[in-house]
């Protein structure tokens, strides 16, 4: 018979609850700032709600109505240097950390409201109203609330997004010697999100200061947990990955208080992260004034059982108890923020005359400049003012015949040799001599504290590279091996990295660099070789670069480090293996944004072209002899980066466009080009803008049916006989 021994889990799982003499021995300031805050930001929800009523808020009104305990206790533990984020519901969060920052001595229910405390108000519901004087300046509305200056760094509106963020801003504390740590809230939907478990494993794997803060609300909008999971005590995730948990009340706030500060000293201490579910109940649907009764989901028997613990009662109860407040006070401090937020409503608000008696509007002024639209989609590059720019016909450092990839290797190096803020982050780049394919040779040797060898999660490691750009201290260079993993990670880099800077109002810098290559060619088949261009191009937010010269990668690496928009970096399989003129031992000029370089002079067409495609249309132009054609190779390919002037000047000379790509058809980066260019330069078109591309079909393993699939040099010469009538 097989023997049996029972297996336990290697970090405790506690369960946290409060007595009376726990009530009786807290420190009085600390249930008077608690019952303020929880006071403040249910009045401030209970009159966004009263807004949305009245429709005077333009999307969702996300309402954390009976969750605050579990936002104020857990948040007053915390200081102005760490961090939180949390999802769509996370009006109470953000208050709470704001409110903390501005009053971190506590409030005072008793006295009037501080100056600080009301602009905390005024800005986060002018920001749910859409205004231009919100903290996002009207982009982020309900869901997207960020001031960094309090380490409030983004509520998010997609389920687990942001949980990858905070492990970034918990890496970026942990590796600038502070012991700040970084707080992340989501619900219960979230709990089976793969990004949320994969940062659960790389938080705990690399010890990082992060919490793991559930609010356990039961439904996720109408789903109950009970239907989702065998283990609805969510904290029992932490356990699988050697995660301390506490698991809490969280209509208690002294209980979520007391499990928080434990798990808060447990991350100070340097043990690495925690993990707290706190039970709550969202006395609202999902969205709106309406209790979940409403919608048939829940009961109104359950929702009165929730109410009668409610965390704001209990706080004036165990207040008035001890004598800390009378009855008449707390009445008197629950009139006097009813009477803040009607001031404050009045601010932005006024009566619409072309409305029913008493209906209100939002006053005209309030609303943000329609020109200020695209501003902050990406930055101004302020960033360059100052910088080093070359080219190959301004370079006057010595140069040599080097092999594309050791260039690739040798200006990551000289960067973070001579910049402490750079981090390499990917699978296998601390590894295999450089990586697979040596592009980080040497760089674990000399930075180990800076080259990361992360696990297979790219959702996970890419969101926590996003929070280190977040964070601004560190720039990340992140290696996804091939770039069909981006799709992988297409949350953190769409949804979450391109759009940030642009949905928080415009100001945060998001400097990130993503490496990855296409492989078409190489037998790798449809999943390992894509070309991304296409898609990035459609995407908003990013920059492109894409290299196909050693001296180009040099200038170009340097450029993307040095940019503050997040600038991902296209590489060729084709190209790593080439031997090209590259710099002997000058690896600090930038190649200039948006310049393009015209490879080739001619007259008869002009022909578009990036990375290794540019080498297959020179040597067509070559076979043919008789086609004067002028290539471009255009180096950025980004909608805001390409060198429109040199395009222009050679459309003037030929009167012809080919561009020419090798990847499939359907994902083409060249279909936005040629629109682009047929409405820029039509009247001096002969002719509409022609294509060389792959087939549908993404490329196969066979090498015979691969080669059918993408496009080279003989595509591009029969497409150049066909288009000139050589």
């Amino acid at each position: 018979m097989p023997t049996h021994r029972k297996l336990t889990a290697s970090s405790p799982w506690i369960e946290v609850t409060t007595t009376k003499a726990d009530w009786q021995a807290a420190d009085p300031q600390l249930l008077r700032s608690m019952f303020a805050q929880t006071l403040l930001i249910r009045t401030f929800e209970e009159y966004v709600l009263e807004l949305a009523g009245q429709g005077l808020i333009h999307g969702p009104a996300h309402s954390s109505i009976g969750q605050e305990g579990g936002a104020v206790g857990s948040i007053l533990p915390l200081t102005s240097q760490d961090f939180v984020n949390g999802s769509h519901r996370g009006h109470h969060q953000f208050l709470a950390k704001a409110l903390g920052h501005v009053a971190p001595d506590g409030i005072d229910p008793q006295q009037p409201v501080a100056p600080a405390v009301r602009e905390v108000l005024s800005r986060s519901l002018a920001e749910i109203c859409g205004l231009s004087r919100g903290f996002c300046r009207g982009r982020g509305g309900s869901m997207h609330l960020q001031w960094k200056e309090a380490g409030a760094m983004g509520t998010n509106a997609i389920v687990g997004g942001g949980v990858p963020q905070a492990a970034g801003f918990a890496w970026s504390a942990k590796q600038a010697g502070t012991d700040a740590v970084s707080v992340t809230y989501f619900g219960d939907g979230a709990v089976n999100i793969g990004s949320v478990l994969e940062t659960l494993n790389l938080a705990a794997a690399w010890r990082l200061p992060v919490c793991f803060f559930i609010e356990n609300n039961r439904y996720a909008v109408s789903t109950h947990v009970d239907e989702v999971t065998a283990e609805p005590r969510l904290s029992a995730r932490g356990l699988g990955f050697n995660i301390p948990s506490w698991r809490v009340d969280g209509m208690d706030p002294l209980a979520v208080h007391l499990a928080m500060t434990e798990a808060v000293a447990h991350m100070r201490a340097g043990a690495g992260p925690t993990v707290v579910e706190a039970e709550v109940y969202r006395y609202f649907h999902q969205n709106g004034p309406f209790p979940g009764s409403a919608f048939g989901y829940r009961s109104k028997a359950e929702e009165q059982e929730w109410r009668e613990r409610d965390p704001l009662a209990q706080l004036a109860e165990r207040l008035v108890a001890r004598r800390i407040l009378s009855p008449q006070d707390v009445e008197a401090c629950t009139e006097q923020a009813k009477q803040l937020m009607a001031a404050i409503g009045d601010e932005i608000l006024e009566s619409d005359p072309n409305g029913k008696p008493g209906q209100r509007r939002i006053k005209p002024d309030e609303w943000p400049d329609p020109a200020f639209r695209d501003v902050g989609v990406r930055g101004d590059l302020s960033e360059f003012t100052g910088a080093r720019t070359a080219d190959r016909d301004t370079f006057t450092g010595a140069t040599t015949q080097r092999k594309f990839i050791d260039v690739v290797a040798e200006v990551m190096r000289r960067r973070m040799d001579t910049d402490p803020s750079v981090v390499v982050l990917g699978e296998d780049v601390h590894r295999l001599k450089g990586g697979t394919n040596g592009a980080t040779r040497g760089l674990a040797e000399t930075h180990p504290d800076r080259v990361l060898g992360t696990p297979i999660s790219e959702n996970a490691f890419t969101g926590l590279a996003g929070g280190i750009a977040l964070d601004g201290r560190y720039v990340p260079v992140v290696e996804l091996m091939y770039a069909d993993f981006m799709w992988v990670a297409a949350d953190q880099i769409f949804n979450q990295i391109g759009k940030a800077r642009h949905m928080f109002g415009g100001d945060s810098d998001v400097p990130l660099v993503l490496r990855s290559k296409v492989a078409m060619g190489t037998g790798y088949g449809s999943q390992h070789s894509m070309d991304p261009a296409g898609i990035f191009a459609t995407a908003p937010g990013w920059r492109i670069v894409a290299p196909s010269t050693p001296f180009d990668y040099v200038g170009l690496m340097n450029s993307a480090l040095r940019c503050k928009d997040p600038v991902v970096v296209i590489e060729h399989v084709d190209l790593y293996g080439t031997v090209g003129e590259a710099p002997v031992d000058d690896f600090d000029y930038c190649l200039p944004v948006g310049k393009a370089a015209v490879r080739r002079t001619g007259r008869d067409i002009t022909v578009l072209s990036y990375l290794a495609m540019t080498g297959y249309v020179l040597d067509a132009v070559e076979q043919l002899g008789d086609v004067d054609a002028e290539v471009i190779d255009l180096r950025w390919l980004d909608r805001a980066s390409i060198d429109w002037d040199t395009i222009g000047a050679s459309i003037r000379k030929t009167n012809n466009v080919l561009i020419a790509e090798q990847g499939p058809i359907g994902t083409s980066y060249g279909s936005w080009l040629a629109d682009e260019i047929q409405r820029r330069f039509f009247d001096w078109l002969d002719q509409p803008v022609q294509r060389v591309t792959g087939a549908e079909a993404s490329p196969s393993i066979s090498k015979v049916l691969e080669r059918a699939a993408i496009a080279r040099t003989a595509e591009v010469v029969d497409r150049l006989q066909n288009v000139t009538g050589r």
